[in-house]
């Protein structure tokens, strides 16, 4: 569904993601699998006589994202936009939170000067995104944008379209949802996107790199046909492969192995998502285990959610009162 034209006020609302499989080995063109969850970011513009972001002018300033996304969506001759943002993504959570940021702030101001194809969406939001971090893949993005389940370089499932940074070009399918209930937990521990990207970058360029990285697309495609074919303990055991291949790369922290020894008990198997070094856990708790599983989160130290796949991606809503 395109996004329409919308007047001024307009809002729009995107989900975050967890990355499922094939974190950073996305970045060098391997499969990806993510998830967008139903916990989301809501951005509101309207006229104004000076730019700000939650009423503060100085804060736009503050925010590469907000300004990346003005410079490359809004005409400067028009009139200053006063934002509003809400958001119930945990930051550096490795949760999506500058996903959805981007995704719905690029909504609100493609819906104010026209509207556009979900596609132009998708790339914009990747632009605003790489724009700001100076590296990345364009698959949190595209699952906050699309919803549901994205595989990007994997040849699996409809193509919802391309998107491209210079030279690279990345597919981006849709996966089939199984309808599970997911754990993501946050340890806490703030993590830093672009600097964990580029140490995994230099990790990947010693010699045993490449079979890394045949390795990473191994699980990623062996994790990818367990949750087509709805095989919840086969996707339990990529989890934890996947997360041996992660810890391999250094990417891992001492409270995320606590989290995910805490929850272990009650689920079929959980991984670090995200960049690592600090953020969040996902697991795919046992059924009828998932209340447990959280408890398990919640008395580790964690900021633990019970989620499911974003019915919508990023789309516009009804504007509330910016008197």
């Amino acid at each position: 569904m395109a996004i329409p034209a919308s007047e001024l006020p307009v809002a729009a609302r995107a989900p975050g993601k967890c990355i499922l499989f094939g974190e950073h080995a996305v970045v060098h063109g391997r499969p990806e699998l993510l998830l967008a969850i139903d916990l989301y970011t809501q951005v509101a513009a309207r006229a104004a006589e000076r730019l700000s972001l939650n009423g503060d002018a100085e804060e736009v300033g503050r925010h590469p994202y907000l300004t990346r996304a003005l410079a490359e969506l809004w005409d400067p001759s028009r009139p200053p936009l006063a934002f509003t943002s809400v958001s119930r993504v945990p930051p550096s959570a490795g949760l999506g939170s500058s996903a959805a940021f981007s995704s719905a702030t690029a909504a609100a101001l493609i819906a104010a000067t026209g509207g556009s194809e979900r596609s132009h969406l998708a790339q914009a939001a990747f632009d605003i995104e790489r724009g700001a971090q100076g590296v990345g893949s364009p698959g949190d993005t595209s699952a906050s944008v699309a919803g549901g389940l994205v595989a990007l370089n994997a040849g699996t499932g409809s193509l919802l379209w391309e998107v491209a940074h210079g030279d690279r070009r990345w597919q981006v399918r849709r996966v089939t949802d199984p309808g599970w209930v997911w754990l993501v937990a946050h340890t806490g521990v703030p993590r830093n996107t672009g600097e964990t990207v580029r140490a995994v970058g230099r990790r990947l360029a010693e010699p045993d790199g490449p079979a890394l990285l045949d390795r990473f697309e191994e699980v990623a495609r062996a994790g990818i046909a367990a949750v087509l074919a709805e095989d919840r303990t086969e996707v339990g055991r990529r989890f934890q492969e996947n997360q041996e291949l992660l810890r391999t790369l250094g990417v891992s922290h001492p409270k995320l192995e606590a989290l995910l020894e805490a929850v272990a008990p009650s689920v079929e198997g959980a991984k670090l998502t995200g960049a690592g070094a600090g953020g969040s856990i996902v697991a795919l708790p046992r059924p009828g285990h998932e209340v447990e599983a959280q408890r398990r989160a919640a008395r580790a130290g964690a900021l633990a959610f019970i989620v499911r796949a974003s019915p919508s991606g990023a789309r516009v809503v009804e504007a509330p009162s910016m008197a």
